[in-house]
């Protein structure tokens, strides 16, 4: 008997891929992991979230990208790195498997439901792997330790530095391959990148993989197209505005349960959530679908607020935005939460403060919070230098966090009733002025 982990299939498997062309499966283990139960429940996870109310486009799912970052990290090892001394080739399955498995967590609207629940994916990932699952079941086949180093991998705590830098450092096929499929979806330009030639020129090394210094024309290319994604569909404001309205939904849903208020649709897989006594059987319950279906049928709620948020989310009738620094115009939000409770709108949740912020690429700075291992050419003599010493583009935006914020507020409501209700009409006089 061949052992579970170098069983082959009797022929290659292959998904039709738009970025990647074909991704390649001939491994059992991968085949079986990726016909599990936890699996399959990403093609039920966009993967842009409230994205496709902006790109219509990007209805892309995390399934899709998950098998693109396997397809990536399977190239590597076995195209570019196999071979090399550098590499242990005995790591190749549980770094295709964390590869596959690395967003196994995500939640429906991903970061909009953590930020609710105060839920983190990545620990969701793990106990999705170690827990009573099909996924589990699978990985356990290879070796009873099996399922905790794909956990370890995922989790950085892996003790080869190499294998988790593919899944996870500032040039990893995680990004690579976001950065192209979001592009593609969305119909941006923004994220395309000379992969192809990263990936020949990229070499591995005991702590990480490294790029060979004729390809960092190739790496400045990739870092500038992250940037531009980052503030052209990641941050944009009309997505922004969508995500504030489904926190608000869930916000209010749970207030009114803890309220006890009695739901005409009683929101029975939410309701460990409300409890915070949440079993990885009830994270993986939930999917898009389930709250879709659920704002469609809270658009009848009695509650107003609930109703009004769910129909605007569901019939995509989102707040209006405006530019607000909270360092300087802190009195005025403070004026304008006391107008928008003598015009009872509820200001919690009909006027909203939303930020963003990101850092394009960093370099290590010893004891700061939050390290990131900077990207490392490696010179024609063999040494490592890090990027920014050797790129004046990447020096020029290193270590520089950019941040955006901006106030939300129902803009229809407000001129609809400006004429008879002097409140609102000072409300968009007041969020007008500069």
């Amino acid at each position: 008997m061949i052992p579970y982990h170098e069983q082959k299939l009797t022929e290659e498997k292959v998904f039709k891929d738009p970025i990647h062309h074909y991704i390649h499966v001939r491994d059992r283990v991968i085949w079986d992991v990726i016909g599990t139960k936890e699996f399959q429940r990403l093609r039920r996870i966009r993967q842009l979230g409230t994205t496709y109310l902006v790109f219509h486009g990007a209805e892309h799912s995390r399934f899709q990208h998950s098998l693109g970052v396997y397809e990536i990290v399977r190239r590597i090892v076995d195209d570019v790195f196999t071979g090399r001394p550098e590499w242990r080739e005995e790591e190749r399955l549980v770094t295709l498997c964390a590869a596959l498995l690395h967003d196994l967590g995500h939640g429906p609207f991903s970061h909009a439901f953590e930020n609710v629940f105060e839920l983190d994916h990545e620990q969701y990932t793990q106990a999705i792997l170690l827990g009573d699952t099909e996924v589990n079941e699978v990985l356990s086949r290879v070796a009873p330790d099996f399922p905790e180093r794909v956990a370890n991998v995922i989790e950085k705590t892996y003790h080869d530095k190499l294998v988790v830098s593919l899944i996870s450092s500032q040039i990893d096929a995680d990004r690579m391959d976001y950065l192209q499929r979001d592009s593609y979806y969305t119909g941006v330009s923004y994220g395309h990148f000379d992969m192809e030639r990263i990936l020949r020129v990229m070499r591995p090394s005991e702590e990480q993989a490294v790029i060979k210094y004729s390809g960092m024309h190739a790496v400045e290319d990739y870092i500038m197209s992250r940037y531009q994604m980052y503030w052209q569909v990641y941050f944009h404001p009309v997505s922004r505005s969508a995500e504030v309205i489904l926190i608000k939904i869930l916000h209010r849903a749970r207030q009114l349960y803890k309220e006890g208020y009695i739901f005409q649709s009683e929101p029975t897989l939410f309701i460990p959530f409300f409890k915070e006594c949440v079993t990885v059987q009830d994270y993986v319950a939930l999917d898009e679908s389930i709250l879709l279906s659920t704002f469609q049928l809270w658009q009848r709620e009695e509650d107003a607020i609930l109703s009004d948020l769910c129909t605007r989310f569901i019939n995509r009738r989102l707040f209006q935005y405006a530019e607000f620094d909270p360092a300087t115009e802190y009195q005025k939000f403070g004026e304008l939460q006391k107008l928008f409770e003598r015009a009872g709108l509820d200001p919690t949740y009909y006027l909203v403060t939303d930020s963003s912020s990101d850092l394009p690429y960093d370099f290590y700075r010893t004891g700061e919070e939050n390290e990131r291992i900077p990207i490392h050419l490696q010179m024609p003599d063999g040494t490592l230098q890090e990027l920014s010493r050797k790129s004046e583009i990447v020096e020029a935006i290193s270590g520089k966090r950019r941040t955006d914020h901006k106030i939300y507020y129902p803009e229809d409501v407000l001129q609809r009733g400006a004429e008879t209700n002097p409140h609102y009409a000072a409300i968009l006089q007041l969020i007008g002025e500069k």
